[in-house]
């Protein structure tokens, strides 16, 4: 995990809009018509029929879809009770978690009483907003009460994640694990450290699943839970144990199964050492687990380990779990999130490792082949089947245990549904980085004088997305650091007009001298100019000294493109480069080529960029769908760009017809399929979902993502260079920390194809 500062976090919950969640419309709205039927007279309608049939409000409203996420703040992540107010933040990332893993809208809802009766009246007042309602950071024992009461007294499905989400991922992950070591769950000794809300829940959970209660010893801050203590609350007392030992290290021994839910440190290498054969140790207290992974590695060669963190195997990660639970609960309109529903999380959970993983997954973890196994007992975050594999499991079990109101008939249907229900943007960026994280890169950042390119270079190197090297005054450069409490320790920071550069300088000049001595360049020419960054620091990529470049915030795009075909080149299958800008859209990500080089460009021209915006986009795990449009459709127009783009239609169907690419067409219909189908039917797009636009000149490419930049839904990525035949990417003017991060990280990836060798 790459280190916060508390600057990060307060200009990330702050600037733009405050907060992390909004309200969008979902109706149009822009006519007087609109506004009608929206509101008054409009309105009236689905209000009456309601009236007459409560239900009616799941098919004319938002409730269908709608969870609050309620806490008083008593229990905020692990800062304690901070009150109702001071718990928001952690509300509303969780709003955002349910929408961008099962698009599910929530309200974040703060209620200020510590009053359990108050609390509960609440929410029942409330709750006919919400299809659902997700409990948050209330601290124990007074969360068993008000899930209870609530659960009973509510006609919706109810869960504290807290709870609930620990313990189906862990139960997940451990009945994985006791089958890879043969091991019946009947007959396994299991300790648990902890005995908060999570714990218990945890415990509760595994047992229904099969543990014996006989079989489990639970130890809180003072010992362990057994007969002989006289200090435990009603709560703690379903788990008391006959047997005679008093501490954890007692209770470890011969044990299989250890769960920990307290604090780091807790457990050493010997109480590890003492455990049965093939011990099953889940570490889950964070930051800092009860023991690491390394020392409980070291202790046993046969423990299968698993944390809460991210950075080692088997993170046990709720948000594996609650936003599909609550997805498949909404989709059949639970009544309740019952323990048949949570055991069906469990398992769909559980059989979604023993799966083969789809490459996009392995690419993601710069893997070839992520099976079961020790190290893979829990599927990975981004696994984008979690929704359709977790939910459909989830309403299944709603159906079989009578909370459905709604039953689900066409199973096939729904999860086609609910793959198409999110975009794939965050999921791109997301797959992008941790590919990148798994073989980072040295990458040049020339232009490391300017503040947002040394905030960038910190995120690239503590979030391990690659390996900087600073270009640049020296000293200026260690004085931005210093003024402004960055953290770049053991980063290389060169400055090309550096004597010490000195020997450095002159076999660059004499490399790119014997490159350009025949296009008119001097060898005191080619001794002047590699004093420039951008011209340093391209040599450094082409010599091997580093692996990737990049530079634009203070450059014009023309003063890198230059050095780069001048010391670089294109790729020797292309005579021609081209840039690509990546929009991110609800609809999934879309990329938009050429939007930066080719003014006019020739059909083969558009032929070459075409190609290699079709490996680009496999290269990050999609299968581009590519529509090449124009202002005309299929031959209306037989002159300028529109015939253009016709003749590298022709070359492209010919000469590569694996490629799903057509066109020329307008805009509308390359992003319409149904329309396109209709009036079209013989394209060879089909009816599928066109993620990536050629465009006939560069004017139109250029517009079109800026469009989509200041006033479309969509965060725009790029451009990325594309033909180049080693990784060199331009900048925009001013580009944000965030857009330097995306650069660098493209960057890696391109690198990381280049030592692989299958770029092209």
């Amino acid at each position: 995990m790459a280190k916060i500062t508390k600057d990060d976090a307060l200009k990330y919950h702050s600037e733009g809009r405050p907060g992390k969640i909004e309200v969008i419309p979902t109706k149009p709205h822009s006519s007087q018509r609109d506004l009608a039927l929206a509101y008054s007279p409009g309105v009236a309608d689905p209000c009456l029929e309601i009236e007459k049939d409560p239900k009616e409000a799941y098919k004319y409203t938002a409730k269908g879809n709608l969870v609050a996420v309620i806490s008083n703040g008593t229990a905020v992540l692990g800062l304690g009770n901070l009150g109702a107010l001071g718990g928001k933040p952690v509300m509303e990332g969780k709003g955002l978690l349910f929408k961008i893993f099962a698009d599910v809208d929530v309200f974040d809802i703060e209620v200020d009483t510590t009053d359990v009766d108050k609390f509960v009246e609440t929410v029942k007042e409330i709750s006919p907003t919400f299809g659902g309602i997700n409990l948050e950071d209330i601290k124990a024992p007074e969360c068993f009460e008000i899930e209870e009461r609530l659960k009973n007294e509510l006609d919706i499905p109810v869960m504290h994640d807290d709870q609930h989400g620990t313990a189906i991922i862990s139960s997940a992950g451990i009945v994985n694990a006791l089958e890879l070591v043969n091991k019946k769950i009947e007959d396994i000794k299991m300790v648990i450290s902890g005995a908060g809300a999570s714990a218990m829940a945890c415990t509760r959970l595994i047992m229904s699943l099969g543990v014996k209660p006989e079989n489990v010893v639970m130890c809180d801050s003072k010992g362990v839970i057994n007969e002989e203590r006289k200090d435990i609350n009603k709560y703690k007392k379903q788990f008391v144990t006959k047997r005679k030992v008093n501490t954890l290290a007692e209770a470890l021994e011969g044990a299989d199964v250890f769960l920990g839910l307290s604090k780091g440190g807790l457990v050493t290498k010997d109480m590890v050492k003492s455990m049965a054969k093939d011990p099953i140790v889940f570490a889950m207290a964070n930051p800092d687990p009860e023991i690491t992974y390394e020392d409980a590695k070291d202790a046993r060669d046969d423990v299968i380990m698993a944390t809460g963190r991210s950075d080692y195997p088997n993170q046990v990660n709720n948000v594996l779990g609650f936003p599909y639970i609550f997805r498949g609960a909404l989709d059949v309109k639970a009544t309740a999130i019952n323990e048949e529903m949570k055991k069906a999380a469990v398992y769909a959970i559980a059989s979604l490792a023993k799966m083969d993983v789809p490459e996009d997954v392995n690419a993601a973890y710069n893997t070839r082949n992520l099976k079961f196994g020790r190290d893979y007992i829990i599927p990975k975050p981004l696994d984008p089947r979690l929704i359709s594999i977790v939910a459909p499991a989830v309403a299944k079990a709603a159906m079989d245990s009578g909370v459905a109101q709604s039953p689900i008939t066409d199973w096939d249907a729904y999860k086609e549904e609910l793959e198409n229900r999110l975009g794939h943007g965050n999921k791109l960026i997301n797959s992008i980085n941790e590919k990148a994280r798994q073989n980072p890169k040295w990458v040049v950042f020339a232009e490391a004088t300017n503040f947002n390119v040394l905030k960038a270079a910190q995120v690239c190197l503590h979030e391990k997305l690659a390996k900087p090297i600073l270009l640049g005054n020296v000293e200026v450069i260690n004085q931005l650091i210093e003024d402004n409490q960055l953290e770049l320790n053991n980063v290389p920071i060169i400055d090309p007009r550096c004597k010490d550069e000195g020997a450095r300088r002159e076999r660059y000049a004499k490399i790119l001298w014997e490159k350009r001595k025949r296009k008119g360049m001097t060898l005191d020419e080619a001794r002047e100019i590699i004093y420039n960054r951008n011209y340093f620091g391209i040599m450094m990529v082409e010599t091997g000294d580093a692996d990737a470049f990049i530079s634009g915030t203070s450059s014009k795009y023309a003063q890198i493109i230059k050095p780069a075909l001048e010391i670089v080149g294109t790729h020797p299958e292309y005579n021609h480069i081209a840039g690509m800008h990546v929009v991110k859209t609800k609809r999934g990500p879309l990329f938009f080529a050429d939007t930066t080089v080719n003014r006019q460009p020739s059909p083969e021209t558009l032929v070459e960029t075409t190609l290699a915006a079709a490996k680009t986009v496999r290269r990050y795990g999609l299968e581009p769908v590519i529509a090449m449009i124009s202002y005309s459709n299929f031959g209306s127009v037989r002159d300028g760009s529109p015939k253009r783009v016709q003749d590298a239609i022709k070359i492209l169907h010919e000469n590569y017809p694996e490629i799903i690419v057509d066109g020329e067409m307008q805009a509308n219909f390359a992003f319409n399929a149904e329309h396109r189908q209709k009036q079209f039917p013989f394209t060879k797009l089909g009816s599928k979902k066109v993620n990536t636009v050629i465009f006939p000149n560069l004017s139109t490419g250029n517009a079109a993502y800026k469009i989509m930049q200041e006033i479309g839904e969509g965060e725009v990525i790029g451009p990325i260079l594309m033909g180049m035949k080693k990784p060199i990417h331009v900048l925009q003017m001013e580009s944000t920390v965030r857009e330097i991060v995306y650069m660098a990280t493209i960057a890696v990836i391109d690198a990381q194809c280049i030592e692989e060798g299958d770029c092209n």
